[in-house]
């Protein structure tokens, strides 16, 4: 495991440890994708478990505890992610890529259960579980971990993180501290992208919408994140086909969130408004606004609002894509 400090978590760290004494069982971490909060847990995490912590809080990086922990295998620390779906093995199975869930599942808490009923392996008895994404409990596995927070064991630190806490239940959230991450400044987030050598950092981080660590990660797979404005842009000459597969072998919630980016942009620049995700775009985007019903274009954006909702869901991504492409590019005239 390799742990990241980032210097816009300075503040909030330093809230957490003045506050560290009345430190409640449960912390949520929530705010906007992509800044970080996952690290910030797990380096929370990694103080906590520490045998020397330094005075300003984290963890020491030297004891045998550090160790474990940075090494993954942690006896008093345990993250839970939603898990890879068990695909049975037959020769037909086998050729298709293992799916990740996008759910924590109940079977998940009930082995946490089991975990917490142990003690600790070392003399503080401190236990932390790190759940990450929270909003990815579903109702059963919600309700399961409810249980343990209405009745936290002694000496366990529950850390959620999510950045969509509308989805979890009301009452999780209640039963846990809540702090609100910050997000960089842009000048905090392009110094630390120019840091990591990420080039047009200004227009990465514009597509990402503020978020430094998406921003990293899109200019990584520049190819694959420009793929979806290069066939949006030829508007009502795009081949609805050909781009169903190509969007498709991206996967289809990154292909909805890239064609939501793009569908707010053209909406805004219709308006006369600023883009706010393709600074390179400008142009293609002015000429496609001229030749689009905003009406059309509005229920349009609404209809692909709906299909993000359900993009996990096990659907014929590249027939859906089809549809949604072709009825794209008719919003355009000639």
């Amino acid at each position: 495991m390799t742990l990241l400090r980032y210097p816009w978590h300075a503040s909030a760290w330093q809230r957490l440890q003045r506050s560290s004494e009345r430190r409640h069982h449960a912390l949520l971490l929530k705010g906007k994708q992509g800044i970080g909060k996952l690290a910030f847990a797990s380096t929370l995490a990694n103080a906590m478990l520490c045998q020397s912590p330094s005075a300003d809080g984290y963890a020491c990086g030297h004891c045998i505890s550090c160790g474990w922990f940075v090494q993954n295998s942690h006896p008093d620390y345990r993250l839970l992610s939603p898990e890879q779906e068990d695909i049975p093995e037959t020769p037909a199975a086998s050729k298709k890529p293992v799916r990740k869930s996008t759910q924590i599942s109940v079977t998940q808490i009930r082995e946490l259960a089991g975990f917490l009923e142990l003690s600790s392996h070392q003399s503080h008895g401190m236990r932390v579980v790190v759940i990450h994404p929270a909003d990815a409990l579903n109702q059963t596995s919600a309700n399961a971990l409810l249980k343990m927070l209405e009745e936290p064991p002694a000496d366990v630190m529950f850390i959620l993180v999510t950045s969509h806490p509308q989805s979890l239940l009301p009452t999780i959230m209640s039963r846990c501290q809540q702090l609100e991450m910050p997000v960089p400044s842009e000048q905090e987030a392009l110094a630390w992208l120019e840091q990591q050598g990420v080039g047009e950092a200004r227009y990465w981080l514009a597509y990402s919408g503020g978020s430094p660590l998406s921003a990293a990660e899109a200019a990584v797979n520049n190819a694959q994140v420009q793929l979806v404005p290069a066939r949006l842009a030829q508007g009502r000459k795009l081949d609805p086909f050909s781009a169903a597969g190509e969007f498709a072998s991206i996967g289809m919630e990154a292909a909805a969130t890239a064609f939501q980016k793009w569908l707010y942009d053209l909406v805004a620049v219709t308006l006369n408004t600023a883009a706010r995700y393709h600074l390179r775009d400008i142009a293609a985007l002015q000429s496609l606004g001229k030749k689009v019903d905003l009406n059309a274009l509005l229920a349009f954006q609404r209809q692909l609002d709906e299909v993000k909702r359900s993009a996990s869901h096990p659907l014929n991504n590249e027939l859906q894509l089809e549809h949604l492409l072709l009825q794209y590019s008719k919003l355009f005239s000639e």
